[in-house]
């Protein structure tokens, strides 16, 4: 049973034009991803998927599998199911491209529980909001789940709304408050519902809160939700590229200080 991870690259981003392409550190963001991805257990193979030659010629030059797509895709997975209908994966890993820090180890917890149970169409990831600013931030995508882990609704609103209180529990050995669930941007499909998922109409739901796994809970679909504990950094803007770049100089600068 083969699991393949693939990383949607499209150049012509709105908030941050040529985002693949952007550096962090002394690499372009999709190398710090494709790296990162390549290290997860879970995964038997990495690609990017494409449409601007560009990116194509970035990973090429550093190594990376790479395809090129249609300019036409509405969204990561439609771009996700035109390479899948040319593999025999048994399972797709969307890895969004603006994670440069994911760790590898968040990426198998999102498999983890397709391989389990073969039955489960679609997963993901959430870990614990920790910091107030980020839980009240529309561009951060929160997530509530039933009692078996799977989503009840992902929105870029506060889910649940605290209505008599603010927040929702003390973090679990420590005193830090954990606010909501942060969504991570990275899906686990089947392949055959990867497929009938890219031919599902987009529902009115997913337009309004601009989030296209609301059309697979819309069509009753269930998703698994993995629980870890990640503060990642995602980059959409040219304020998260240099919060990535200072991020990447604290961690330099912890494995520098671990050594002495």
């Amino acid at each position: 049973m083969s699991v393949v991870g693939i990383i949607p690259a499209r150049y012509g981003s709105t908030r941050l034009p040529g985002k693949p392409l952007a550096i962090i550190g002394d690499k372009p963001m999709i190398q710090h991803v494709y790296e990162r991805a390549a290290k997860a257990p879970a995964l038997d193979s990495v690609l990017v998927a494409t449409d601007d030659r560009r990116v194509e010629q970035v990973v090429r030059c550093f190594g990376g599998t790479v395809v090129m797509t249609s300019k036409r895709h509405r969204s990561g997975s439609d771009r996700l199911a035109e390479v899948a209908r040319k593999l025999k994966a048994d399972w797709l890993v969307n890895i969004q491209g603006d994670l440069p820090f994911i760790e590898p180890e968040t990426i198998s917890r999102a498999v983890l529980p397709l391989r389990r149970d073969r039955s489960i169409p679609m997963g993901t990831v959430c870990s614990p909001i920790y910091d107030e600013k980020e839980w009240r931030d529309p561009n951060i995508v929160k997530v509530v789940k039933d009692a078996e882990g799977f989503a009840i609704y992902f929105s870029r609103a506060l889910i649940p709304y605290p209505r008599n209180g603010t927040g929702q529990a003390p973090a679990r050995g420590g005193k830090n408050r954990i606010w909501g669930f942060r969504h991570l941007g990275l899906y686990v499909y089947r392949r055959d519902f990867l497929l009938k998922f890219a031919d599902l109409r987009p529902t009115l739901l997913e337009q309004t809160e601009s989030l296209e796994q609301l059309r697979a809970l819309y069509y009753g679909y269930r998703i698994r939700v993995a629980d870890v504990d990640e503060r990642s950094v995602e980059v959409d803007t040219p304020a998260d590229l240099n919060r990535a770049n200072r991020y990447l100089m604290g961690l330099k600068g912890s494995h520098g200080r671990s050594k002495n």
